[in-house]
C-alpha cells in the first residue's frame, strides 16, 4: 500500500484537477494555496488539469490567479489544448469543424487549426454552452457525410452552483442517436491521448505523474489508463461509499488535497 510519503517521493509532476478538488465555485479549499506551495518547495511541478473546453487557458489562468492559486511556472491544460496538439500530430492541415464556443474557437485558430464552416475533414465536439440548433444540424450532418468524429472529453454533466449542466457526454449521446456515430477518439480524461501529449509536454514519463481528483470514472481512471499514481480527494463529488462502485483503486484517498501533508510536512 502507498503512503503519503513513497507518493510524494515516486512523483515529479501532480496533475490537479480543479473543481471539487482544489476549489468549490470560486472558493478555494481549505488552505489549498499553502499546500500548492508546499508541493513546488518539493521541487514539484504543478499542473491544474481540466476536460471542461468550454474555456480557454487564459480564462483558467485568471481564475486561478484571482483565487490566488497560481504562480510562476505552473501549467494549465484544457482537453482543449490537448485536442489541437492531437489534431496537430494527427490530422495535420485538415479542414476542421469545430462545435465549439467562440472562445476556444480563437483558441484554435491561433494555434494554426485550419477551421470551417463546410466541408470538414474532421468534427470535433467540444464543451459548447453557446449551442445552438443550428450548429446541431450543421454538425449532424458533417458527420452523416462521413467526417472524422473526434470529441474532447467525455463528462456527462458539467458541475455548477445550482444543478449541473448537460456536458459533452450528453451531446455525444445525442449525436449517436441523431447519426448512428460515435467518436473514434475522445482525447480527454479518462483516455489515454490526453496522457500522451502531457509526458510530450513536461518532459516527464508517466509513471513518474500523479492524478488528484475528485471523481473516479474521470481523474482515477485516467490514472489508471495512463500508469500514473492516483489520489482521490473526497472534496467533490464522490464518497467512501461511491468509490466502491468503480473497479480502479486509487492510491490513496484524502479527506482533501491539504491532507497530503497532514503527517509528512
Amino acid at each position: 500500500m502507498m503512503t503519503k510519503e513513497m507518493l510524494l517521493r515516486e512523483t515529479d509532476v501532480f496533475l490537479l484537477d480543479l473543481d471539487g478538488t482544489l476549489y468549490l465555485d470560486e472558493t478555494p479549499i481549505g488552505n489549498v494555496a499553502q499546500t500548492l506551495r508546499s508541493l513546488r518547495r518539493l521541487g514539484k511541478r504543478l499542473v491544474f488539469l481540466t476536460n471542461n473546453s468550454s474555456k480557454t487557458e487564459k480564462e483558467y489562468r485568471r481564475k486561478l490567479t484571482r483565487i490566488g492559486l497560481l504562480e510562476e511556472g505552473d501549467v494549465v491544460y484544457t482537453s482543449g489544448m490537448a485536442t489541437v496538439s492531437y489534431l496537430k500530430k494527427h490530422h495535420a492541415g485538415k479542414r476542421v469543424y469545430l462545435l465549439g464556443t467562440e472562445a476556444l474557437r480563437n483558441e484554435f485558430s491561433a494555434a494554426g487549426i485550419a477551421l470551417v464552416e463546410d466541408s470538414p475533414e474532421v468534427c470535433v465536439l467540444a464543451y459548447d454552452v453557446e449551442l445552438t440548433f443550428a450548429k446541431i444540424r450543421a454538425f449532424d450532418a458533417f458527420l452523416k457525410r462521413g467526417a472524422e468524429f473526434l470529441a474532447t472529453h467525455p463528462d456527462d454533466v458539467c458541475p455548477t452552483k445550482d444543478l449541473p449542466m448537460p456536458d459533452v457526454g450528453s451531446f455525444l449521446a445525442m449525436f449517436e442517436r441523431s447519426s448512428g456515430r460515435k467518436p473514434s477518439v475522445i482525447v480527454g480524461k479518462p483516455f489515454t491521448p490526453m496522457g500522451e501529449e502531457l509526458e510530450a509536454l513536461m518532459g516527464v514519463p508517466r509513471r513518474r505523474m500523479c492524478m488528484v481528483g475528485d471523481r473516479m470514472y474521470t481523474d482515477i481512471r485516467f490514472a489508471a489508463n495512463n500508469g500514473m499514481h492516483s489520489v482521490l480527494v473526497l472534496s467533490g463529488e464522490t464518497t467512501k461509499q461511491s468509490m466502491k462502485w468503480f473497479p480502479d483503486v486509487p492510491d490513496l484517498v484524502l479527506g482533501n488535497v491539504n491532507e497530503i501533508f497532514s503527517e509528512t510536512v
